[in-house]
């Protein structure tokens, strides 16, 4: 069974490259617009992963982070926001709000696989105990 990532921008183009560079290695991907929508189909259902823009309308990035950890089902899923904002500021509140991880736009793929790998790891190895 292939880990679900839940893939969040309102950028159709950049859902459509994440999504396909994710797909191509073997995930499965849902999509999502902006935040509401993305917490809409978390609360319906648990994936492994969510990679999230920061700057959306309805909902940013950083509040989706926030009501996700939120959720009792999400408090150990890895949140990753992949996002062209590189202020220390934004990263901090990102981090304060539950984020994991941290990724610059324009991503590159072999980067973003690495790092599913990396935070996915301990995430496996918990499920199998």
């Amino acid at each position: 069974m292939s880990n679900v990532i839940l893939a969040v921008d309102d950028s159709p183009s950049m859902r459509q490259m994440v999504g396909q560079t994710l797909r191509a290695a073997g995930y499965d991907v849902i999509e999502a617009a902006d935040g509401v929508e993305a917490l809409e189909v978390a609360k319906e259902r648990v994936v492994d992963v969510v990679i999230t823009d920061v700057n959306m309308p309805n909902m940013d990035g950083i509040t989706l982070v926030t009501r996700l950890r939120a959720l009792p089902s999400y408090r150990l899923v890895p949140l990753l926001l992949l996002t062209t904002e590189s202020a220390p500021e934004r990263k901090a509140e990102g981090k304060q709000a539950g984020a994991t991880g941290w990724m610059a736009k324009p991503f590159n793929p072999d980067q973003l696989l690495a790092t599913l790998a990396r935070v996915l790891g301990p995430r496996l190895a918990a499920r199998a105990v």
